[in-house]
């Protein structure tokens, strides 16, 4: 009988990297076939070291869910370090991987690499057409690049070597191992810890910034994890199929989205949060809508399977284990 992979999972602390994990885990795959490395096992900006690595463990599949990340305050203070480590880390992994024989890797991205004004439901096809959106726009560059190699990749090595290098782009993501941070969170993590504190300080409102009325679409990350493993799976004919050679990511996401009103009702629903709800619209409500084109996944079999009142349940539960006193 064939041994199954030897999968590794870069990132694997991470919200989405430990969430691959779970559903290897979830799929039967032995925990003994999984490689990881914490940060200071592994300094994935070092290529001596990365090299080191790869030619020691030889995987023979990549998860690439390592990447520095932050949130609006971090990306604009500290755009250096967003655009210099992330393109390490992808160079260092992918060029890597290649030099050790290694023929399959799925590199995660993100939906900011598409145009600050692109068209709803974002499609793969808005990929370069338009200006980014300048907060976060070292960042986005450097998981384009991380598109672009893997492309380059298959296409100079895929016939002579059998490279097969992939790439998924999801949505906004929550779930257990969200950074709740109280001033550098995303808006999911940041409304659960409000309402949470509030409900316990019996704080009789709860002030959001902006009008509600933005549109956000989310998904939680367990779901994203097992669009990860199926997308891996995919036969290369039939992700060919769906792909071009020059634009071959697949958007991740549930297809529709809500509006931060509405978010913010249904996590203080979930939390019990009896007081008031209210907006200042005198603060910023970012782009008005972000919505991903999830069609392409959807015609390759995947579709999200948690609900957004189920998941954020979820994400509580989390919260209360991990973060509250």
């Amino acid at each position: 009988m064939n041994q199954l992979p030897k999968i590794y999972v870069a990132g694997h602390r991470g919200m989405v990297g430990s969430a691959i994990v779970r559903q290897l885990l979830a799929h039967g795959h032995p925990a003994e076939r999984i490689v990881t490395r914490t940060r200071t096992e592994l300094d994935l900006t070092d290529q001596a070291a990365v090299r080191d690595f790869f030619a020691t463990e030889r995987p023979d599949q990549v998860f690439l869910a390592a990447a520095k990340v932050g949130g609006i305050h971090a990306n604009s203070t500290y755009p250096a370090e967003f655009i210099y480590q992330n393109l390490m880390i992808e160079v260092n992994i992918i060029d890597a991987a290649f030099r050790n024989g290694i023929k399959k890797l799925l590199f995660l991205g993100s939906s900011c690499i598409y145009p600050k004004l692109a068209s709803q439901p974002m499609r793969e096809e808005a990929l370069l057409t338009g200006t980014l959106e300048p907060t976060n726009e070292p960042y986005a560059i450097a998981k384009i690049a991380g598109i672009k190699l893997c492309e380059s990749y298959n296409r100079q090595y895929g016939e002579t070597h059998g490279v097969d290098y992939r790439s998924v782009m999801p949505t906004n993501l929550y779930g257990p191992g969200d950074n709740y941070h109280p001033e550098n969170s995303h808006v999911i993590p940041a409304l659960i810890r409000r309402f949470h504190e509030a409900k316990a300080s019996k704080t009789p409102s709860v002030v959001i910034w902006g009008t509600g009325t933005a549109r956000r679409e989310f998904l939680y990350v367990d779901d994203m994890a097992a669009a990860c493993l199926h997308v891996m799976n995919l036969s290369k004919a039939i992700y060919d199929q769906h792909t071009q050679s020059m634009r071959s990511h697949i958007n991740v996401g549930c297809g529709h989205d809500i509006t931060i009103k509405e978010l913010a009702e249904t996590i203080a629903g979930v939390i019990d949060y009896q007081g008031e709800t209210a907006f200042d619209p005198s603060k910023p409500d970012g782009a008005p809508r972000k919505l991903m084109d999830s069609t392409r996944l959807n015609a390759l079999g995947w579709e999200a399977k948690v609900t957004l009142e189920v998941g954020l349940k979820k994400a509580y539960e989390g919260f209360l284990n991990n973060n509250a006193a």
